[in-house]
């Protein structure tokens, strides 16, 4: 075994350089309307007040995803001081075709104390007001549908009323 010296790296090619990479386009997917149940809240919990949303039904349409939305799986908020809200969100959609695929949401809403308040009381408020945003992971088995196991989601959302509206986009 030989040791290296100091004057043994200075002698080294240096390293190529790194070329200059096109930054990634966003496809839009599809939309989504999320119905959900009023939040039942759990109170404070280690990392802040939390809330439970169960995901009721909606729907799915776009360019390259359609269906609706079932009845069954919640997103679980966080609620921070200074009105951030961490969002994890699983449930399960069917396609129009009869896919069924699972989404992981995970994300942040927050905006200024006013519009948070007027949201947290199902008030319309313009998505513009706030911000929301989240990354997602669809998986399924079938076999139409493998391009959403290996495909990088993010997404814009709005809290309207009774329900979340969700753009999501893939990430090429």
């Amino acid at each position: 075994m030989t040791s290296r010296t100091p004057e043994d790296s200075s002698r080294e090619a240096p390293a190529p350089e790194a070329p200059a990479l096109a930054a990634p386009s966003l496809v839009h997917v599809c939309d989504l309307r999320v119905e959900v149940a009023p939040p039942r809240a759990m109170g404070q919990g280690r990392g802040g007040e939390r809330k439970i949303m169960q995901i009721t039904g909606g729907t799915v349409s776009g360019p390259r995803l359609n269906g609706r939305i079932l009845n069954l799986g919640a997103d679980w908020l966080t609620l921070h001081e200074g009105g951030l809200a961490v969002l994890d969100a699983r449930y399960a959609f069917e396609t129009e075709d009869g896919a069924l695929i699972e989404m992981r949401d995970s994300g942040f809403r927050h905006g200024p104390a006013d519009v948070m308040a007027e949201l947290a009381k199902g008030g319309d408020v313009s998505p513009d007001a706030y911000y929301m945003r989240s990354s997602a992971r669809l998986e399924t088995g079938d076999p139409r549908y493998q391009w959403v196991n290996r495909t990088i989601f993010v997404s814009r959302g709005a809290r309207l009323g009774k329900g979340v509206v969700i753009s999501l986009f893939a990430v090429e």
